[in-house]
């Protein structure tokens, strides 16, 4: 692949909430660099996102996975099984989706952020994902879930974890388990839009971002926006709504936007004492590169999210608390007095691993 001219590459990120999408925008923009033409598959709300960060990319329609949450984390495990068969449906509609477009849109590479049926014989397909272990209640249950996931990652040509491949990791068990998969692991360092700036004014006491599937993301505002009028001091709200027109809630002393771009969030980051939002892997790689202190609300019932929280509180690298009973007030006090022990994190080696992934 050293001659980059006229070079296509498919990215199809994953629809589960929008940090699957984020995280690709580094990987995109390394690609347009260098000269390829880069084409996305997505649905409208990831195409609205990415259209703020790039002019020069081809966006194909695709339907996501699309799965519905529910009110009460306890039934959550039991409505994901009664959508399983509209999830392998959609596995092998994306499956045959890709052989007609790598023909029709002449694809040289595929990457494929946690899009389980976007591999091919015809060129090489990366998968690529932080969550080689997925978490749950049994050991049994885990153990069978990560078969299935490595029936499925098997099938590509490799896959990579945006993690450090050595002890001071960021996603603990999930990036690292006992047994990788078969095919080649590359362990490419964390993926964020962001550069840290240490000039940067605070300007707001808190900066809440609000993202994930819903109803779980509009339940977490509802709280949110009840208790935002008891916090002094200024406030900025970004509720996670790209694709929505602007909120008419009125707050003193609270900003709110439904979605900010890369640089405007960036911004808005930097000039906040503290960030709270989901324990969403992106969002925490995005927080860990610019060392700010968090607050994390773990997705009730995503077992993944549930898991860092809890590892990235024992680390000290944020304070997490449950949704249920969260009181804003309180995690603030709470989050002023918490040792935060933020580690360095080095520069991402994405470069570096991708110039050497061309080059072979």
């Amino acid at each position: 692949m050293q001659n980059f001219n006229n070079k296509k590459i498919l990215i199809t990120p994953l629809d589960w909430g929008l940090g699957h999408t984020t995280r690709c925008i580094s990987i995109i923009r390394f690609f347009l660099d260098k000269g390829f033409s880069v084409i996305v598959a997505s649905n409208s709300t990831q195409k609205a996102i990415l259209q703020k960060e790039f002019d020069s990319v081809e966006y194909l329609e695709l339907k996501g996975y699309e799965i519905a949450y529910t009110k009460n984390k306890i039934l959550f495990p039991f409505k994901l099984i009664v959508q399983l068969p509209k999830l392998i449906g959609r596995i092998l509609s994306e499956h045959r989706w890709l052989q007609k477009t790598i023909d029709t849109h002449k694809i040289d590479l595929v990457i494929s952020d946690n899009r389980f049926g976007m591999f091919t014989s015809k060129v090489p397909c990366i998968f690529m994902t932080h969550q080689l272990t997925i978490k749950a209640p049994f050991a049994w249950l885990e153990s069978l879930l990560q078969r299935i996931n490595y029936s499925y990652i098997n099938r590509f040509s490799q896959c990579w974890v945006p993690d450090y491949a050595g002890e001071n990791n960021i996603a603990g068990a999930l990036s690292h388990p006992k047994k990788l998969p078969d095919i080649p692991v590359h362990y490419i360092g964390p993926l964020a839009r962001f550069e840290k700036d240490e000039k940067a004014i605070i300007n707001y006491q808190c900066c809440i971002i609000l993202s994930g599937p819903e109803p779980q993301r509009t339940l977490l505002e509802n709280i949110i926006l009840k208790q935002l009028p008891s916090i002094s001091g200024n406030c900025l709200l970004v509720r996670g709504k790209p694709n929505s027109e602007n909120s008419t809630v009125s707050i003193p002393n609270v900003t709110i936007k439904n979605h900010l771009n890369g640089l405007q969030l960036q911004k808005a980051i930097h000039s906040s004492a503290f960030i709270i939002t989901r324990s969403g892997y992106t969002s925490v790689m995005e927080l860990l590169a610019l060392q700010k202190k968090s607050i994390l609300i773990p997705t009730p019932g995503q077992t993944e999210q549930e898991y860092l929280g809890k590892q990235l509180m024992r680390q000290h690298w944020a304070y997490s608390v449950e949704q249920k009973g969260f009181d804003l007030a309180d995690a603030l006090t709470i989050a002023k007095e918490f040792t935060y022990n933020l580690p360095s994190v080095e520069d991402s080696s994405l470069s570096i691993f991708l110039n050497d992934f061309l080059l072979r």
